[in-house]
């Protein structure tokens, strides 16, 4: 499906990645290949360095741990990785650490028998039998208290565990990965974290970046939130470029989720039409007086070209037109970008072209920065 949202993509300068990522898929020999692209959204340095690590280490049976900020999509990257393994077809089964009580997590994980505790009236299974030759993620492993990280690391290294209440052991067969927020390497050496557990989960790490590290994805997670809505609620969301460029000069201390979040919000506030950065919750529209200058300032530049257009004339002996109009349109590009101290975009829109228009042309009349023919 051919992007709606084309021209805010090439504003802000990032047609280029999401090509590429296009191009990838088109050449991707599996849909395995097609899923990693799918979920992982982005086309920026760090995405396509996350996607090229789940890919090796999916076809290993290696402990993985993955390292972000809450909400850059660590649970994303372990579904990744285990729909590239040969586990696929086999549970992926979710827990997080920290969001179940310390004396709960012993139950949650290896089970109970029946008369276990107060209120075990039955046996239950826990998530390594429920996860048995698939994958078991431990999401914010950081917050797992130390008597629990002892009997975790026993499991790792044995292959067996018991049930509460019982003694007899049950193997089992699962992979598990692991996602912090947290510095576990710190923890380490602040004695909150076992320094054994820690390597063994540590065998390949996966670094995911926070949201504003990456602000060139911001377009393309946009866009995959607005198709995902349009084939699941039959609703959709259109952003203006300024609302775009708000967004993605906003820092996100909630990362990708406090992007759809918010996206969401819109959707609910705005739905079917064009949402206008003036729309915008306060806090992602500070610098109002950017927006309206750079409005501003590509109306007065427009207006001067009419009417410079408007005074020229042909001369009596004529001209040869397509030279001459190739040192203006040149002349034109290099003034714009001057004023917009060369920032292709903000040239771009002076100009009212494309921002890859704009490249395509610059590439055509050899134009560079000043700094660039020199070397300096």
């Amino acid at each position: 499906m051919v992007s709606r949202q084309a021209d805010y993509k090439e504003l802000l300068g990032i047609l280029r990645q999401a090509q590429l990522v296009h191009e990838y898929r088109a050449r991707a020999d599996d849909d395995l290949s097609a899923a990693l692209y799918k979920n992982l959204i982005g086309g920026s340095r760090d995405i396509e360095s996350v996607r090229h690590l789940a890919r090796q280490v999916a076809a290993t049976e290696a402990t993985v741990l993955v390292n972000g900020e809450s909400g850059t999509g660590k649970e994303v990257v372990a579904r990744c990785v285990h729909e590239l393994s040969a586990r696929r077809e086999q549970p992926f089964v979710p827990l997080n650490c920290g969001a179940i009580p310390a004396e709960l997590l012993e139950s949650e994980l290896f089970g109970h028998e029946k008369g276990a505790f107060t209120g075990a009236l039955s046996a239950r299974k826990g998530r390594f039998e429920i996860a048995q030759g698939g994958t078991l993620f431990l999401d914010e492993i950081g917050d797992m208290p130390l008597d629990m990280q002892v009997k975790l690391l026993r499991v790792l290294q044995e292959r067996t565990f018991e049930r509460v209440g019982s003694h007899k052991p049950i193997s089992t067969d699962v992979r598990v990965i692991a996602a912090t927020h947290r510095n576990l390497e710190q923890m380490v050496a602040e004695g909150s974290f076992r320094m054994d557990l820690f390597f063994r989960l540590n065998v390949f790490p996966i670094e995911i970046s926070p949201l504003r590290d990456r602000v060139a994805d911001i377009p393309l997670l946009i866009d995959s939130f607005i198709g995902r809505l349009e084939r699941e609620q039959g609703r959709s969301l259109r952003l203006s470029d300024c609302a775009v460029a708000a967004l993605v000069r906003y820092h996100w201390p909630g990362n990708v989720r406090e992007l759809f979040n918010l996206l969401e919000r819109m959707a609910i506030l705005y739905p079917d039409r064009l949402v206008k950065w003036s729309e915008l919750p306060e806090k992602f529209r500070p610098n109002q007086e950017l927006f309206e200058e750079q409005v501003n300032e590509t109306a007065q530049w427009q207006e001067q070209l009419r009417a410079a257009a408007s005074s020229m004339e042909l001369p009596p002996e004529g001209i040869d037109l397509k030279p001459h109009l190739a040192e203006i349109e040149r002349r034109l590009m290099t003034e714009a970008l001057d004023r917009s101290d060369w920032v292709v975009a903000r040239a771009a829109k002076l100009l009212n072209l494309q921002r890859t228009t704009l490249v395509e042309k610059m590439r055509k009349f050899a134009i560079q920065r000043p700094g660039e023919l020199t070397g300096s």
